[in-house]
């Protein structure tokens, strides 16, 4: 009876070890098209996890990003796609919602971390659902050369008085381009151009949520104002400007050729690398001095669940410890220039992306106006603003009438309140 009592205990021991094993090894894959950062996943961000959740393994598994969408679409559709989807903004992880393929995160633990505009990229049209946590945005700005502002006495410009009387004195001294920006690339003269001093004149959220709802139009004043403004840049940007190419930028710029960069914070890492120069940064500058100032602070990357994943609450897990500040301070210090979209602050080690960082005490986030809804038809709203943003620095065409062409088009397509 001993002997039976204790092969039973064994038994159920063993049993039991079994059970615990089979709950606790759960396999999860990440889907992206971010091969650029497989090391930081690899060395940093998945032993961080499986540290603290030593029952889950996490295999970062990326694609090339140009043939990303096409692969995951058909993974998908086949039920053979990752547990763990890599969210690009906007319409297209939409879609694949709209479709079922990713599940509802709304009520995920975490998810508080995130204001409504850090969600805007994976939450539907009214806010009431959000199926992919947000990861990281872009910070729009300028980047200057503070050897060259040093060298001519040059204060960091506040407003836009002060912004052109900076651009006069690095042209009138001869010795550096003041504006590194070309325009033959288009989407370069939209989106280091127009979208990064825009908001400023349209008020942010504001102006594009009424924009989305038909209240505004883009032939009102706040929104040719900025193209106005775009093409008092012309005179800066250097000879031959309409035949240069985003690489040519940013080649005059950590070359040590040019002052003033307008930027995306993306670059961060790649100047960092090339300039022999000491770089600093500014927010777009305000109208008038004491303006409320307004930053594009842009929804780049998120990651959501595989609705058919057979690993539901390990995946869940997992997306909750990306909600969290632990995740937020590795990925942002990890990849300067793109920031996290939590509501927690992040100190960053770079001391130009703290630079971009700290505006958001400051100033009043949006997204680039164009991405939400209103480039779902024909002719797309943000390819048809690259082109007229370059052609009003070119000076081929007037503000007043890049904005109406801009709007009629949109006319074309978009009624409001009848997005889908």
């Amino acid at each position: 009876m001993k002997q039976f009592m204790l092969a039973a205990l064994a038994a159920s021991t063993i049993l039991s070890g079994a059970t615990l094993a089979f709950a606790q090894d759960k396999s999860l894959t990440i889907e992206s098209w971010r091969n650029d950062d497989l090391t930081i996943w690899q060395e940093k961000l998945i032993p961080a996890f499986e540290k603290a959740h030593p029952g889950i393994k996490v295999t970062f598994a990326p694609s090339a990003p140009t043939e990303y969408n096409a692969a995951l679409n058909a993974k998908l559709d086949a039920g053979s796609a990752g547990d763990l989807i890599t969210c690009r903004p906007f319409d297209a992880s939409l879609d694949l919602f709209n479709k079922g393929q990713l599940a509802d995160l709304t009520s995920l633990p975490g998810m508080e971390n995130f204001s409504p505009v850090a969600k805007s990229a994976w939450s539907t049209d009214d806010g009431s659902k959000t199926f992919c946590v947000p990861m990281a945005s872009v910070i729009h700005g300028f980047i200057y050369n503070k050897d060259a502002f040093d060298q001519l006495g040059i204060a960091v410009p506040k407003t836009e008085a002060e912004f052109f009387a900076a651009l006069d004195k690095i042209k009138a001294d001869g010795n550096y381009i003041p504006l590194a920006m070309g325009t033959k690339d288009l989407w370069e003269a939209a989106t280091m151009g127009y979208q990064n001093i825009g908001p400023n004149y349209w008020k942010g959220e504001d102006g594009r949520k009424a924009l989305i709802e038909g209240k505004q139009k883009l032939t009102d004043a706040d929104w040719v104002e900025p193209l106005k403004t775009l093409a008092k840049w012309k005179p800066y940007l250097g000879d031959g400007f309409e035949a240069q190419a985003y690489p040519d930028s940013q080649n005059l710029f950590t070359l040590g050729r040019a002052a003033i960069y307008p930027a995306g914070s993306w670059e961060i890492s790649q100047f960092n690398s090339q300039a022999q120069f000491k770089m600093g940064a500014f927010p777009p500058p305000v109208k008038n001095a004491g303006d409320t100032c307004y930053i594009s602070d842009h929804n780049d990357i998120g990651i959501g669940l595989n609705a058919k994943s057979p690993n539901q609450d390990a995946a869940k897990t997992f997306l909750s410890w990306v909600a969290s500040p632990e995740f937020a301070t590795i990925y942002a210090n990890a990849l300067p220039g793109f920031f996290s979209l939590s509501n927690t602050p992040v100190k960053m080690e770079d001391p130009l992306a703290q630079e971009f960082v700290s505006w958001r005490e400051q100033c009043k986030p949006t997204i680039r106006s164009t991405y939400q809804v209103l480039s779902r038809g024909t002719p797309n709203l943000e390819n048809e603003t690259w082109v007229e943003s370059a052609n009003v620095i070119n000076g081929t065409e007037t503000a007043e009438q890049a904005a109406d062409k801009l709007q009629k088009g949109l006319d074309g397509w978009y009624k409001p309140g009848a997005a889908k």
